[in-house]
């Protein structure tokens, strides 16, 4: 374990991002880290508190373009960067730098696959040979000796966590996942965009990305792993849509039962997959998960109901996209990559209302 007084020296790429703001608030009451570098080019050379003023007064270092970084001054970087991007910069860093990545860049495996969803050839594929994908329940030994982490995207956090186990113990038909996804506005990112302009917003519902979105691929990799079949033969229904609120995320999942398999059987299985685990929890016996249980939070809670279809159940699951879904994962394999206690910095309870 590392000792307990050593400060790990963190910098965050894209800090100006929903992201990057919620890893300093995060960070800023972690008792091992110490923030030294914060990049973001289009506000470089401004003070975080005229960029996040609900951010100011800790002391943190002004943001500065990532060409003028000095990576001496870190151990690891938490990048926040657009996809590509993040690619060609870790490439440079030195390599006892470790990197949790919380962009896309690292989390498909095939290149194929990755050049396909994403337009553009992979550019570091060395660096991808040795990331571990970084579902942390799930991957948690290998998270312990990973140089570079990719953390999930959050419509995967959600979904994994709820279906992996299921799959793996063959209590459902990996061939029949129909996923409902719904996250909040700062799940598209802070750039500025039509569809997420309160006006346009606020008041509505709608999907986006119908049968294309960049985290199916995502999914499908992980489900076909504990499927033990192939990635390229794994498909599954996933459909996002757009709430206005600023975050948390729930994610509806129709699931056919295997033969003879019951509801109740897929509770038990969750139950005991995630006992004693710190942030994932099965709620009692038809509570329905609600992204108010774990708004602010680490938390995903997580239950399952019967269908009126014979044969087929609803797997519901809740998180904080901007926290489970993305920078309090991410805080939670930087803890497991420098030996750290799994909790630290990520113990606050959920906010309400």
């Amino acid at each position: 374990m590392t000792n307990s007084t050593q400060k790990i020296k963190a910098g965050i790429l894209g800090a100006s991002g929903y992201t990057g703001a919620e890893a300093m608030r995060l960070l800023l009451r972690h008792p091992n880290v110490e923030m030294t570098l914060l990049t973001a080019d289009r506000k470089a050379g401004q003070p975080v508190e005229e960029v996040y003023p609900h951010l100011g007064g800790y002391g943190l270092p002004d943001m500065i373009a990532v060409e003028d970084a000095d990576w001496n001054t870190v151990d690891v970087v938490f990048c926040g960067l657009p996809h590509g991007t993040t690619q060609e910069i870790i490439a440079t860093l030195p390599a006892t730098v470790k990197v949790v990545d919380l962009s896309a860049d690292f989390r498909i495996e095939d290149p194929a696959t990755y050049a396909e969803w994403y337009g553009h050839e992979h550019r570091a594929m060395e660096l991808q040979k040795g990331a571990v994908y970084g579902l942390t329940e799930l991957y948690r030994d290998k998270i312990k000796s990973a140089r570079l982490v990719a953390c999930p995207g959050c419509y995967p956090t959600a979904v994994l966590l709820s279906l992996v186990p299921l799959v793996a113990a063959g209590l459902i038909d990996a061939d029949d996942l129909v996923i409902d996804a719904k996250s909040g506005i700062t799940g598209a990112g802070r750039g500025l965009k039509q569809n997420t302009l309160f006006s346009e917003a606020g008041e509505g519902l709608s999907p986006y990305s119908i049968a294309k979105h960049r985290h199916a691929p995502e999914i499908e990799q992980e489900v076909a792993k504990a499927a033990g079949c192939a990635a390229a033969d794994m498909r599954v229904n996933f459909v996002p849509h757009l709430i206005p609120m600023s975050r948390g995320e729930l994610i509806t999942s129709h699931v056919r039962l295997s033969e003879g398999k019951t509801a109740a059987d897929l509770r038990a299985e969750i139950a005991k997959v995630y006992e004693g685990e710190p942030f994932v929890r099965l709620l009692k016996e038809g509570a329905v998960p609600q992204t108010q249980m774990v708004r602010g939070s680490n938390n995903c809670v997580i239950n399952v109901f019967e269908d009126r279809i014979k044969g087929r159940a609803i797997v519901i699951a809740a998180i904080d996209n901007l926290v489970k879904g993305s920078s309090g994962q991410a805080v939670q394999n930087m803890n497991l990559m420098f030996g750290l206690e799994e909790t630290l910095g990520l113990e606050q309870a959920p906010l309400f209302p």
